[in-house]
């Protein structure tokens, strides 16, 4: 069975009947612009093909209650407030709260979950449940609810709800992004442009390489990464860090006397502009060109804001070894995966590159695939 057929299956063997439709939401891969989201500044994400299917229908019993092929017991609940309901039924859970909390009449359901995303890989599996569930519950309920309003309604889901200090760029991903194109976001206005991404007519392809070092988002460091840009802001006396440009960076970096502080800005602000700089590069069809800014991205990631682990960092040098045009860790860090430039035909040998340094350092071994970039949140 594939995707969706999984999904119908589980929700007619969990209620005896089935569902009203199928909705799905993809992971992502951010091609660069790490942690700039809750910075106010710029991304460039694109919606993977794996995806998180919800069939779905109403339930009888003016409840909402979740199954999913990947946990062993339901979830159900009635109307919550955060901190009610945990584990993995929150990210369902908050969806069906940040709803209401906008003003909406959320429709009792009932949903199966089944989903091809890795878990704790950076690719944003939660963004994806949390698209799936919205969507659905949207289009259960007629509600009105502009697309552009949504990724904001998922994000409070996960903040506030589920209590991960995320920014707005996965679930924007997961929505919002098109086919064949990245998603560049101002994370400010969310002002959206579809930058061409069709890699294949160029003879390159985007390589993810799952380090298998699960991470996540809700412990101290995230948190602390975040506090860190919100204190240098308030020190450098503007809103966002993305108030400042790599012209004013050397006198912003005077100004900040904690080297920790200094350090955290450089990242930010650095990464805004290699963001800018990439989607000027593929405006203008220039996409080998983008591999320096992917390599300057993650050593500014491994030097500078110090979220990389030796297994990202060893692939990201293995796959540069082995003729990447340029590579970087994708994602909020800590773990999770690593994408490479390379050459169509290069594809293979990238991956083996990447797994001998693994089998040669003791480390799990990695799993890699090509990506291409696929739509966003809609009915299957």
């Amino acid at each position: 069975m594939n995707l969706a057929e999984t999904a119908q299956a589980a929700f007619t063997e969990a209620y005896g009947t089935g569902p009203a439709g199928l909705w799905a939401a993809p992971g992502r891969v951010n091609l660069i612009g790490e942690h700039t989201d809750y910075n106010d500044g710029f991304v460039l994400p694109f919606a993977l093909p794996q995806r998180t299917v919800a069939a779905a229908g109403p339930a009888p019993d003016g409840r909402w209650s979740v199954c999913s092929t990947l946990a062993p017991e339901p979830v159900v609940f009635g109307v919550t407030e955060p901190g009610d309901v945990t584990g993995w039924g929150a990210y369902v859970a908050g969806i069906v709260w940040a709803l209401q909390d906008a003003g909406f009449e959320v429709p009792p359901a009932r949903i199966a979950i089944a989903s091809d995303v890795p878990l704790g890989s950076g690719l944003s599996s939660s963004a994806a449940l949390e698209s799936a569930v919205l969507t659905a519950l949207i289009d259960l309920g007629g509600l009105d609810v502009p697309t552009e309003r949504r990724p904001a309604i998922a994000q409070r889901a996960e903040n506030v709800y589920v209590g991960a200090p995320t920014g707005i760029l996965d679930q924007s991903a997961s929505i919002r992004c098109r086919a064949g194109h990245a998603l560049f976001l101002d994370c400010r206005s969310y002002a959206v442009e579809q930058i061409p991404f069709d890699l294949a007519g160029e003879g390159l392809a985007i390589l993810v390489i799952n380090s298998n070092a699960p991470h996540q988002h809700v412990d101290g460091e995230y948190g602390e990464r975040r506090k860190s840009c919100e204190a240098a802001a308030a020190a450098l006396g503007v809103p966002a860090l993305r108030d400042v440009s790599t012209a004013e960076l050397p006198q912003a970096l005077d100004r900040l006397d904690d080297d920790v502080l200094r350090r955290r800005a450089r990242h930010i602000i650095t990464e805004n502009q290699r963001v800018l700089d990439t989607v000027s590069l593929l405006r203008s069809g220039r996409v080998r060109e983008i591999g320096p800014l992917l390599t300057a991205s993650h050593a500014s990631m491994r030097d500078d804001f110090e979220i990389t682990v030796d297994q990202v960092d060893v692939a990201v040098q293995a796959a540069l070894d082995a003729g990447a045009y340029g590579a970087r860790m994708t994602g909020g860090g800590f773990g999770g995966c690593v994408l490479a430039l390379v050459d169509t035909g290069r594809a293979d040998a990238t991956a083996a590159a990447v797994a001998a340094a693994y089998e040669q350092r003791g480390f799990t071994a990695p799993t890699s695939w090509v990506a291409t970039a696929g739509p966003g949140a809609a009915r299957v």
